[in-house]
């Protein structure tokens, strides 16, 4: 570098900003609500964050200034969700990066029920996460389906396997068909990208995870045992 003379890489002004839309405790709880992949009016935003509406409004449009989050406007109504899977990613590869021992206590017995059930299994955005995610991806890749040694991929009878499932692939456009996602909980890699959110959408459509209230969490019904059981081996045991 010549003396006297800086060079400073022009998108640190974007990175900064960026950052700074998560910097604020009640939109990063807006961010984090959001990952269950469905919109939410602002009302309910706003009460699940404990804040009044006024406040939430504000900050909302700062998030949605910023492209993180998209608007749908229906009647009276305004629903916020984020804008697509590579903001889910950032939020949740945010949430991975935070030591186990630096999140705040459980508040009583129903908070610790609620973090329980979420680490049992809930989405991520639109696909599997907690041990019931990793149990997806763990027996995925001992049957020969996924790959996990260069990255992920899944293999030629993964592709067969999840065509004779009935799980739509959906492989339009440039997002990966599977990705490794970092499981803030597990701390371990579960299946995101086109296949993650292709099975996560099958066991919900078939009946074989429900979601638990209007969190994240989701859990395995008695189909879902038996199918998980025989698709891919899993033993359910671990995840009741």
């Amino acid at each position: 570098m010549l003396e006297g003379m800086t060079f400073k890489d022009p998108r640190a002004g974007a990175v900064a900003r960026l950052a700074a839309l998560a910097a604020d405790e009640t939109r990063a709880a807006c961010l984090l609500a959001l990952l269950d992949g469905r919109a939410w009016t602002a009302g309910e935003l706003a009460r699940h964050c404990g804040v009044a509406a006024s406040t939430l409004s504000e900050h909302l449009g700062k998030l949605v200034g910023g492209g993180l989050l998209a608007e749908e406007r229906q009647g009276r109504h305004r629903y916020v969700r984020l804008t697509d899977a590579r903001v889910a990613q950032l939020v949740e590869d945010l949430t991975a990066h935070i030591a186990p021992d630096a999140a705040e206590p459980p508040r009583g017995l129903r908070q610790s029920g609620a973090d329980s059930a979420m680490a049992r299994g809930r989405t991520c955005y639109d696909h599997l996460a907690g041990r019931l995610g990793i149990a997806v991806t763990d027996a995925l890749t001992a049957r020969g389906l996924l790959r996990q040694d260069t990255g992920f991929a899944l293999t030629d009878a993964g592709l067969d396997w999840f065509g004779a499932l009935g799980a739509d692939l959906g492989r339009r456009g440039r997002r990966p068909l599977a990705r490794a996602c970092l499981d803030w909980t597990e701390r371990r890699p579960h299946l995101a990208g086109a296949a993650g959110a292709a099975l996560c959408r099958h066991l919900l459509d078939q009946g074989w995870c429900v979601r638990i209230g209007s969190s994240r969490a989701v859990k395995v019904t008695g189909a879902g045992e038996r199918a998980l059981t025989d698709l891919l081996g899993i033993d359910t045991a671990t995840l009741r």
